[in-house]
């Protein structure tokens, strides 16, 4: 028995040594086999996909913006809605055209106006070819599918004449958010969906598709990505404006030291930054569409009252420009607010103050230290009690924790 069982071991090793043997062949086959096959593909033209282009090393280094990606060459899937005068509008009917396609919240005050603004000034940069151009916008609101919630929106946003925006009842918006594969939900109220652009071309077929990112320094960026898209489109290219730099630039920061001139003839400057504790509310002139934006921004005249008394920080106001329609008009009405607003008044003129202090809708408070650090954040309007009621919770809590 010993004699068979070494028998058996010898003839095992040897097997084993072929078969390490074949293994160790096969690998350096398919390692041979797949050089060759990078080696050829690595001399095969760059193709790219039409409409797209190569991307500057700026745009790639830069989370403010999306380049865009490619849609394919499929067919945009039909619709017909109703536009916000209540007109019978398909996607078929602006055949010939490029189509932008943006899926919107009609009652958002978060991301998507950052996306409408992207699209119109899209526009300003390509110029006369902008007539070869639609924009149309999706309502992306289950909760809000009136005709007048979009018309609401347009003026708002003064769109009237610069685009069609959509709606419907919520069976056909469903379909067209699913047929896009567009995300919308509605939880607790809130609406969550993204926010999307897609380049339809002159045939009808998706070639391009951009994310909004929430980033308000992005918009004049993004807006400059959208119209080289679009020109790509159309025909002979036409050249688009270049007015804003691609590069990625850092957002001012609590902790570091801006100045801004404020609204008024001997407007003082206003010091952000370490030393310097304030209550800042970011809001913009287009709210006022929803709202007595007079009467709002009273409860900051309530609660300058009280810091003065109090030695709390004081109040400024912060004017969001680069989701602003019209700079001029909005810079008329901050005039006109100055003269009743106990607080000074500020313009965010690229919104690197905003992205700084992580604004992430209108209107939008944030109350800092003097060691530069945030306090506490709300999103949306309050009362003046509530204003004050959480201004000093939230200083009660900070010294709090400084004297633990």
């Amino acid at each position: 028995m010993a004699n068979s069982d070494k028998s058996q071991s010898f003839f095992r090793r040897q097997w084993m040594l072929l078969a390490s043997l074949a293994a160790i062949i096969a690998l350096f086959i398919l390692v041979v086999v797949a050089t060759v096959f990078t080696t050829r593909k690595s001399k095969q033209p760059v193709v790219e996909q039409p409409g797209q282009a190569r991307l500057p090393a700026d745009v790639i280094g830069n989370p403010d913006v999306d380049p865009g990606s490619s849609a394919g060459d499929m067919a945009a899937p039909g619709f017909v809605l109703r536009d916000q005068r209540g007109r019978l509008t398909s996607l078929k009917q602006f055949r010939g055209k490029v189509v932008v396609l943006a899926f919107i919240d009609s009652h958002c005050t978060t991301i998507c106006p950052l996306t409408t603004e992207s699209m119109v000034e899209a526009l300003r940069l390509l110029g006369p070819a902008a007539s070869q151009v639609q924009l149309l916008g999706i309502n992306a609101n289950p909760l809000a599918t009136r005709i007048a919630d979009v018309a609401g929106y347009t003026r708002a946003h003064q769109m009237q004449g610069r685009w069609r925006f959509l709606t419907g009842s919520l069976p056909q918006l469903e379909r067209v958010w699913h047929g896009y594969h567009v995300y919308v939900a509605a939880v607790h109220n809130d609406i969550d969906h993204n926010p999307i652009v897609f380049l339809i071309g002159p045939r009808g077929h998706e070639r391009t598709i951009y994310l909004t990112q929430m980033s308000y320094e992005g918009v004049a960026q993004q807006a400059q990505l959208l119209a080289e898209g679009i020109a790509r489109l159309l025909p002979h290219h036409p050249p688009v404006r270049h007015e804003v730099s691609l590069r990625y630039l850092p957002p001012f920061k609590p902790t570091e030291t801006v100045r801004l001139s404020a609204f008024g003839s001997h407007g003082p400057v206003v010091v952000f930054g370490p030393a310097h504790p304030c209550l800042l509310l970011f809001f913009a002139g287009w709210l006022r569409e929803d709202v007595n934006l007079r009467a709002r921004l009273d409860a900051l005249n309530a609660y300058a009252a009280t810091a003065r008394r109090r030695g709390w920080p004081l109040p400024v106001a912060v004017n969001e420009l680069p989701t602003e329609a019209s700079p001029a008009a909005a810079r008329k009405l901050l005039s006109g607010l100055s003269t009743t607003l106990h607080a000074p008044i500020v313009e965010d003129s690229d919104g690197r103050l905003a992205d700084g202090y992580g604004v992430q809708g209108l209107p939008w408070f944030v109350l800092c230290s003097p060691s530069g650090r945030i306090l506490w954040h709300h999103s949306g309007w309050l009362s003046p009690a509530a204003l004050i009621h959480h201004v000093h919770a939230a200083l009660a809590k900070s010294q709090h924790a400084s004297a633990a």
